[in-house]
């Protein structure tokens, strides 16, 4: 079968940075299925695990956290789905990745494929509905349907691909959100997705939330930089708040006042816990993915796909890593066929 991977890892202007390769096609048992890839996405774990180190693969390793495509084959243990079906998930960082013509994977973390979507359009969703949704409404307190009412939240890089998805699902909980965006096209975009405030992430955050009679937040997500609004942020939160978190920080954080005194939460999401650790809610993955799917057909959700760059092959891949690391990137990059 067609793949892209790589032995070295090294800079993506490098053309040995990703290759296309020929690989055995793996044969489906126990949970997974075996999935003939339509469409994968590209997202900023693909460039982290990418980037230049000096260890060197035996066997090529094929990355790639996303994607949608056919069940082609099922294993003994499988339930939920049968060959045929249309499906989409963000896979296991623990396995080979979905860079590839067919790809094994957990059924517990799939869902079934949006119906109003192409495969494309559905292939850029899964990992950051999961990290979005997980964040907002299972790691920290709030309830997915009304937990918002009253509430106000901040979004930071709201027009990213897990932003784009918050702002959605926040909106839709009830909760005023106001995002964060610096260029004019990123401001539009946060405003489409739901945002009811928009405010500039490169000036102090404070004045500008004041000047829309904002004096605390409730709860922010940040999906940016750890380090950078750590101290804005425990200024920020009322007590008794929530602070989400993505990104490991490039230091220590000082998580004493002012976030014990107003006992503020601090929650990590990383979507891959559940597959890295197998949990025994593995399932609510797919069931969430399930969930995501259905608003999307229902018209409560928007998809975040805002350019195919072409089809599957390292060429077209290592220009994905190219945009997302530069890192101006609008919603989510796709790749289609092979």
């Amino acid at each position: 079968m067609k793949a892209v991977a790589l032995t070295r890892y090294l800079p993506i202007d490098d053309p040995q940075s990703l290759l296309d390769v020929e690989l055995p096609a793996p044969n489906a048992s126990g949970h997974d299925l075996l999935v003939r890839v339509e469409a994968i996405s590209v997202n900023p774990v693909d460039t982290k695990v990418r980037s230049p180190k000096p260890q060197v693969e035996a066997q090529p390793r094929v990355l790639g956290y996303d994607a949608a495509g056919v069940v082609e084959a099922v294993g003994e243990a499988v339930a939920r789905f049968k060959v045929g079906d249309r499906v989409y998930y963000a896979g296991d960082i623990t396995r080979p990745g979905t860079n590839s013509e067919l790809h094994l994977v957990d059924e517990r973390i799939v869902g079934a494929a949006p119906k109003s979507l192409s495969a494309a359009e559905a292939a850029a969703l899964p990992l950051t509905a999961i990290t979005a949704w997980e964040l907002l409404f299972q790691r920290m307190p709030y309830d997915s349907e009304h937990g918002g009412r009253g509430k106000t939240l901040l979004v930071i890089a709201g027009a990213g691909g897990v932003g784009s998805i918050a702002i959605q699902i926040a909106k839709r909980a009830g909760f005023r959100v106001v995002a964060t965006a610096s260029r004019a096209e990123t401001v539009e975009w946060c405003r489409r997705m739901g945002a009811d405030e928009v405010v500039d992430h490169r000036q102090p955050l404070a004045p500008q939330l004041q000047a829309l009679g904002i004096e605390q937040v409730d709860a922010a997500l940040n999906l940016a930089d750890t380090d950078r609004y750590w101290e804005v942020l425990g200024e920020l939160l009322a007590p008794q708040g929530h602070v989400g978190l993505i990104v490991e920080p490039s230091g220590a954080l000082k998580i004493g006042d002012p976030y014990k005194a107003k006992c503020i939460g601090i929650h990590w999401e990383m979507m891959f816990a559940r597959p890295r650790f197998r949990t025994a809610d593995m399932i609510e993955q797919g069931r969430l993915l399930d969930r995501v799917a259905e608003l999307i057909d229902a018209g409560e959700l928007k998809g975040t796909h805002t350019q195919t760059l072409g089809k599957i092959d390292a060429q077209t891949l290592r220009e994905a890593h190219r945009r997302l690391e530069s890192g101006t990137t609008i919603g989510k990059v796709v790749l289609a066929g092979w």
